[in-house]
């Protein structure tokens, strides 16, 4: 072979990896916004869907009670799911103890939380929801572990949790 070969050889396959890349992207983008897809529902609709004390958590912005949720214990591998509408929100790996009586994690799944801030106890605080159906899931605060530093301080009613190797 010669060394122009080898040099055409060699940029069709890089050309090749960024089709290929670029295609991967494109699908791995349509599949996230398709998961991400907003769920708007009416508030009768999400009445049927929720217990009333999730409705008055997720579509309220309430808070339930702490030490009150058997999820601030779980220690099982798996995925925390939104009760409102099923989208992962964390993985175990992302839980720990805080000691406060509700479910915390030090991270979030990319692009599944929104945030706003918060004034209702007069101080401001950030608040976080569900990126699909907007579900208030509770508040993140800059007093968790590393890597990140936060503690997302979630309700546990708003959560359902699935065990590693659980199918939907």
């Amino acid at each position: 072979m010669t060394d122009k070969h080898n040099v055409l050889s060699r940029r069709n396959f890089v050309s090749g990896l960024a089709l290929a890349a670029a295609a991967l992207t494109f699908t791995v983008r349509t599949a996230l916004a398709e998961v991400l897809r907003k769920l708007d529902l009416s508030e009768e609709e999400w009445r049927q869907r929720l217990t009333p004390e999730q409705f008055r958590v997720l579509r309220k912005e309430g808070t339930e009670r702490s030490y009150t949720s058997p999820l601030d214990k779980e220690k099982r591998s798996g995925m925390y799911h939104c009760a409102g509408c099923d989208l992962p929100l964390f993985t175990s790996e992302m839980k720990f103890d805080s000691g406060t009586g509700w479910p915390s994690f030090y991270d979030v799944l990319p692009g599944h939380i929104e945030t706003r801030t918060d004034y209702k106890l007069f101080l401001p605080r950030t608040e976080y929801h569900c990126a699909r159906c907007g579900g208030h899931q509770g508040h993140v605060f800059k007093d968790g572990p590393q890597p990140t530093g936060l503690r997302y301080c979630n309700n546990g009613v708003a959560l359902r949790f699935r065990p590693t190797g659980e199918s939907a």
